[in-house]
């Protein structure tokens, strides 16, 4: 197939969601998929507890997304992501993002594969197609 690359740059529970399904989709249907983590994102993947939150505009919604979550057996968007790393995603760090944030490879999740730069990403997503979130 191809590459898909996903940019993470927000650290709400709604759009890691959307990480978590379009990982494990694209993985499904066989593309490469390489997730890059930077700036807030970050805040989802460091060591200990994933909390749930969402944008100023959207809490009052915070209640039924739960209820719907629970309702409909869906997965967390790290057991999604876990599993898109089975099937060969790679999860990346931005260097420069954990560089300003004084961040190591030992304070990240051990989902993170590694830290790299923004060119490195570019490299193996070329010809694909890359979102943003």
């Amino acid at each position: 197939m191809g590459k898909f690359g996903i940019i993470v740059f927000s650290a709400t529970t709604d759009r890691m969601m959307s990480v978590g399904v379009l990982s494990q989709a694209a993985a499904s249907l066989g593309e490469d998929v390489e997730i890059f983590v930077t700036f807030w994102g970050l805040l989802n993947f460091l060591k200990g507890e994933k909390k749930f939150s969402l944008p100023k505009e959207f809490e009052n919604f915070s209640p039924q997304l739960i209820k719907g979550i629970k309702e409909h057996n869906v997965k967390s968007w790290y057991e999604m992501i876990k599993e898109a790393k089975e099937m060969g995603t790679k999860v990346h760090a931005c260097s420069l993002a954990c560089d300003i944030f004084g961040l190591k490879k030992d304070d990240l999740d051990p989902i993170v594969d590694d830290i790299v730069g923004a060119a490195t990403f570019i490299s193996n997503t070329e010809n694909g197609r890359v979102i943003f979130i």
